[in-house]
């Protein structure tokens, strides 16, 4: 919605506000103005967009991501870059249904760019070791696959490795 520095600058705003309100004695104005800076500083490091893009994608929503996630123009200058990351892990989950090569590329630029979860990572390289498996890139895929494991400490994705090495075995 607004640029990542016009929210710092807001959230600066807010606080000085909130600052003369204590200062005027006016104690629970200062504190709601600090709590209504604290939303400007979160939107800072988490876009509201790629957030209601995650949002429509546990519903399984993928077009309703996708208007999401196409809200943001020029994610370059306007998202940082872990939120770069994750705005092409989005793009990749779901162009990955449709376009091998464009879902590649986006799952490298996002492991490039860094993502925060770890789980997050082994899901990207998780989707590389299965393009790279359609491709006939036994190594890659197999090099991919280990370091998936070696990021899925909860084990959420242990079924899925253990298919995907089995039908590697196949080929």
């Amino acid at each position: 919605m607004f640029h990542r520095n016009i929210k710092l600058i807001i959230a600066a705003l807010i606080i000085a506000l909130g600052i003369w309100q204590f200062t005027e004695s006016n104690i629970g104005n200062g504190i709601f103005l600090l709590l209504l800076s604290s939303i400007f500083i979160l939107l800072y490091f988490k876009n509201e967009f790629i957030l209601l893009a995650f949002l429509k994608l546990r519903k399984q929503d993928f077009p309703g991501a996708q208007k999401w996630l196409a809200y943001i123009k020029n994610p370059e200058t306007a998202l940082v870059r872990k939120q770069q990351g994750y705005y092409n892990y989005l793009n990749g989950l779901m162009v990955s249904q449709t376009n091998l090569s464009a879902a590649e590329k986006y799952f490298k630029k996002a492991i490039e760019l860094g993502l925060n979860m770890d789980q997050d990572l082994a899901l990207a390289k998780l989707n590389l070791a299965g393009i790279a498996m359609t491709r006939r890139r036994k190594l890659e895929a197999t090099n991919l696959l280990n370091e998936a494991k070696k990021l899925d400490k909860q084990n959420m994705l242990k079924d899925q490795i253990k298919m995907m090495k089995d039908q590697m075995k196949k080929m």
